[in-house]
């Protein structure tokens, strides 16, 4: 056979692969559980005490840079993993909380960003003075996360036990003795893991007690431009797929179909579930017997403290041209024009308010440590991040003493249908 023609089978077959591929990752993304809905547990310590290769060692893969030089892990890396008799999991491996210099005082940045979505924290300890260790311990105790102690690298070590003991008598609990090089231990980890599970782990529900089995829920989702082309938002499948696992009967909709969709029901649904953006016409519309919510509302109950947030939603009535409102976005994607966030919110707030209230957009993990120039914080609903993640957020505006709410309450309260809403 000529070259060419091995050249042309050669490229077909690498085409074919790629196509194999991109299929492959296709229905792992459809299928895999959404990393805010995995446990978060986070790897902290000083530079080159293992973490990277504990993780790897962990996850099973090469999912961390390991390097004898101190400081290679630069950023936060994450890996999703179902672990036997945990369930879906997310390992976050930190750069080392002992860096120094400017560059390194980012990446401890970085490493206490972390902290704030951790569910549980495995702190390797170090070899001599554990003055590090033990500021890191009372933070995440003072955040309330569970803490498994490590003392990596007994393969290399000669006083492994009186190490341990000592880090014991220094710090109040007795650290796993593990080899992340030789995968010694990884067992009494993944032990120490089921023991700290938080009890209410995953018992979240998303429509709580609302509806039961055989009830009629209709489902309006507008298709407009926000909505990604051949799928649905995350929220919307979450929440179709407990309704199914509720033996719900579940219908759905767009907002134009909506009057359609009603007459050609036997009855009225038990439970309407809107976009917030269309509340008005939707609750204009509906029956009088079916209760009404949204998906960003009932995401405030699953992710948030949906009481806060109704509490605070009072503080509108408050606001004033000279306030100052921070609207936050859990997800990062390009401004699209008719944006809930950055568009349609701050258009009815400033219809309410005035045209000159200053309000300030952040998106993703940006997210102010200082809450105070603020008059008014509205959350998105927050299905990208973790629940650990937002009730810290949340416990921040608190503590700043400072009103937060979410986009569906916020919504339903300039609608002036808050206490029609149901949660």
């Amino acid at each position: 056979m000529c070259q060419c023609a091995n050249m042309s089978i050669s490229s077909f077959m690498r085409s074919q692969l790629a196509h194999l591929h991109i299929k492959k990752l296709l229905i792992m993304n459809l299928t895999d559980t959404p990393n805010a809905n995995r446990l978060h547990i986070a790897l902290f310590g000083r530079r080159n005490c293992g973490k990277s290769s504990l993780i790897n060692a962990l996850t099973g893969q090469d999912t961390a840079l390991v390097s004898n030089t101190p400081g290679t892990t630069t950023d936060l890396v994450s890996k999703a993993m179902e672990i036997q008799g945990i369930g879906p999991c997310l390992f976050i491996d930190t750069p080392g909380f002992d860096d120094e210099g400017e560059l390194g005082e980012l990446r401890i940045s970085r490493t206490l960003k972390a902290i704030e979505k951790t569910d549980i924290a495995l702190l390797l300890c170090g070899d001599t003075t554990f003055s590090h260790e033990k500021e890191m311990l009372a933070l995440l105790k003072e955040k309330n996360i569970p803490v498994i102690p490590v003392l990596n690298k007994i393969d290399i070590r000669e006083n492994s036990d009186s190490l341990a003991t000592y880090i014991e008598e220094e710090c109040k609990i007795r650290p796993l003795l593990i080899s992340a090089k030789e995968k010694t231990g990884i067992e009494q980890i993944r032990q120490a893991i089921l023991e700290k599970l938080p009890s209410d782990f995953g018992q979240q529900s998303i429509t709580g007690e609302l509806v039961t089995e055989n009830d009629l829920v209709l489902l309006v989702m507008p298709q407009d431009i926000q909505a990604p082309k051949g799928r649905l938002i995350l929220p919307q499948v979450q929440t179709i797929r407990e309704l199914l696992d509720k033996k719900c009967l579940v219908v759905t909709c767009t907002t134009d179909k909506f009057p359609a969709t009603l007459q050609a029901l036997a009855r009225p649904p038990k439970l309407i579930i809107t976009d917030s953006q269309v509340f008005k016409t939707i609750y204009e519309q509906k029956p009088e017997e079916s209760e009404l919510t949204s998906f960003s509302v009932l995401f405030a109950g699953y992710k948030g403290d949906i009481h806060y947030y109704v509490e605070s939603a009072t503080a509108i009535e408050g606001l004033t041209e000279s306030s100052r409102v921070l609207i936050a976005e859990a997800c990062t994607h390009a401004p699209l024009s008719e944006d809930i966030g950055r568009v349609k919110l701050p258009r009815l707030l400033r219809k309410r308010i005035g045209e000159n209230l200053q309000i300030d957009m952040v998106a993703g993990t940006d997210f102010p440590q200082d809450l105070t120039p603020y008059s008014l914080v509205i959350h998105c609903g927050a299905c990208m991040f973790n629940r650990k993640y937002v009730l810290s957020r949340i416990e921040r505006a608190r503590e700043q003493h400072i009103p937060m709410t979410n986009y569906g309450v916020a919504i339903a309260f300039l609608n002036g249908i808050l206490d029609q809403i149901k949660y």
